[in-house]
């Protein structure tokens, strides 16, 4: 908690995405037809992680770029669900959309429309953001790109000259094996966390080894956490042993959003005063609840 007992603010930085999530019946048939349920949903990887944070208890300020147009459409959702919206209007490109394939066994194949997500400047992103913020929480989407990696590489040193912990999500294998583990390390420089799953640790890291995963990363990172899907997580804190928990067995429904949770679950342990170990546990139960329900964000309730 911070100061006067009121929830520990974290600033969140991202994207805001329409997510369009298709369930084929079976493989798609190129040129042809294959049955389908089709849903939107609310999305987006700093959205995603904004409202799980909220819904964890915490006070989230969210900070992206939208459609002039949706502003304030948008500000109100994420309102309502507990979020305090920080959004740049631009007033020529749409905001972001996703489209998501989603195979039987639950895993995701993802179209990109990144939109007005692509134009997040430093403008978008003044000092006054990071007032009252204990944790920075940065998606890797927002480094893939020069403009919103210039605007949050300059939030990242500024929330550092104030004492402020920066927490990284890596966000895609595909994006890191196109930009480079070692450019994605010099934009991270700093941060005190990173997520990443088993997927993107082998992409900046090039090896096949859990344990070498770990201590080529711990060498950058002051703490390492890598998510593992069904076999659960790891983690590293420099000079320290590693640690690794299982996670239940569970009904794969939808896995869009649940590194999200995860990553949530975990901020809002550590910051109510957990060790790693209750954090890693805390992390991994929500990652599991997240899975067993579409969409990227919690079920509202009722």
């Amino acid at each position: 908690m911070s100061r006067a007992g009121a929830p520990a603010r974290v600033l969140v930085v991202g994207d805001v995405m329409t997510d369009i999530i298709c369930r084929p019946e079976g493989p798609v048939l190129l040129g042809s037809d294959r049955r389908a349920k089709i849903l939107s949903r609310p999305g987006g990887s700093g959205a995603n992680q904004a409202v799980w944070l909220a819904a964890c208890g915490l006070a989230v300020r969210f900070a992206a770029r939208v459609a002039a147009a949706d502003r304030d459409a948008f500000a109100s959702r994420f309102a309502a669900l507990g979020v305090e919206a920080a959004f740049a209007a631009d007033p020529v490109l749409p905001s972001g959309t996703l489209v998501t394939l989603v195979s039987p066994d639950g895993e995701r194949s993802f179209l990109t429309d990144r939109g007005a997500n692509l134009a997040l400047a430093s403008a978008d992103l003044p000092d006054a953001l990071l007032e009252g913020t204990r944790r920075l929480v940065v998606s890797g989407y927002s480094l893939f790109e020069p403009s919103p990696r210039a605007a949050v590489t300059g939030l990242m040193a500024r929330a550092a000259a104030r004492g402020i912990e920066t927490l990284v999500d890596a966000a895609s294998s595909g994006f890191l094996q196109e930009i480079g583990a070692e450019n994605f390390f010099a934009w991270t420089t700093g941060s005190d966390t990173l997520f990443a799953n088993a997927d993107e640790a082998a992409a900046l890291t090039g090896g096949t080894s859990l344990e070498a995963q770990m201590q080529f990363l711990a060498e950058r990172y002051r703490r390492v956490v890598i998510k593992l899907g069904g076999l659960g997580a790891a983690l590293l804190r420099r000079g320290s042993r590693p640690l690794s928990l299982p996670a239940p067995a569970v009904t794969i429904v939808d896995s869009t959003g649940a590194g999200d949770a995860f990553a949530a679950a975990f901020i809002a342990a550590e910051l109510a005063g957990n060790a790693d170990e209750a954090c890693l546990r805390a992390a991994i139960s929500a990652g599991a609840e997240a899975v067993q329900h579409v969409g990227g964000q919690p079920v509202p309730a009722g």
